[in-house]
Order: C-alpha cells, then sequence, then structure tokens
C-alpha cells in the first residue's frame, strides 16, 4: 500500500510537530512556564542537568513553532524572560496527560525492561 501526496504531507507534519514536542526538553520547559514567566538561569537551575547550549537550543525550537516568547528587558545585565503562548500553553494537556499516563506506569515499562534485559542476557 502505498501513500498518497496528501497522506505523506499529514505524516511529514505529525513527524515534525512530535519531535519538537516528544523531546525530552521540552516537555520538561513546557512544565515550567505552566506556572508562568520564567528566566533563563531559573529554568536551568530547575530543569538541573541540561546544558546552556541545549537549553538555548530547546528554547529557539520552541519560539520558533510558536509555543513560547521571548521578552527582553533592557537593563543592565538584559533580563529575559520566556512564557508560554497560547498555543504553549494548549500544549500543557497532552504534555500533562503523557507525564501523567509515565508516572502511572513507570512500574510496568521497568518490570517490562528488566524481562527484555534478562531475555537477552
Amino acid at each position: 500500500m502505498t501513500l498518497s501526496h496528501r497522506d505523506e504531507t499529514a505524516c511529514q507534519a505529525v513527524s515534525d510537530v512530535l519531535s519538537r514536542v516528544g523531546d525530552k526538553w521540552t516537555v520538561l520547559v513546557v512544565e515550567l512556564l505552566s506556572d508562568g514567566p520564567m528566566r533563563f538561569n531559573e529554568l536551568r537551575r530547575s530543569i538541573g542537568n541540561i546544558s546552556q547550549k541545549m537549553l538555548t537550543t530547546t528554547l529557539r525550537g520552541l519560539e520558533r513553532d510558536g509555543l513560547v516568547t521571548r521578552t527582553v528587558y533592557p537593563t543592565v545585565p538584559p533580563r529575559v524572560d520566556y512564557e508560554l503562548t497560547e498555543l504553549g500553553r494548549e500544549l500543557r494537556i497532552p504534555v500533562r496527560a503523557l507525564a501523567g499516563w509515565a508516572r502511572q506506569n513507570i512500574t510496568r515499562i521497568n518490570s517490562a525492561r528488566q524481562r527484555f534485559d534478562s531475555d537477552r542476557a
């Protein structure tokens, strides 16, 4: 079975969006910004094990996709705040659902991983 051009275009669109929102850093940033605007260093401290480069890359991608706004305040040093847009706030719904599903099923997932790994050993 071959896909029509329209189906291929739709699959590519879904793939593009999922590559952004399915990224672990994106999920964490969206969750943290759910409570309101945050500065770059606040986000970095809250996430913990993310490099400055990766956080910058993640925030730029979110801004490019219309999920986050970046506001620069003319202070010394400049203050930069990141905030979810309306589209980003809508993303909280599936992100929270996925996070809840992960919390509810982590024991089952870990058990499956252990069985898989022991079968391969």
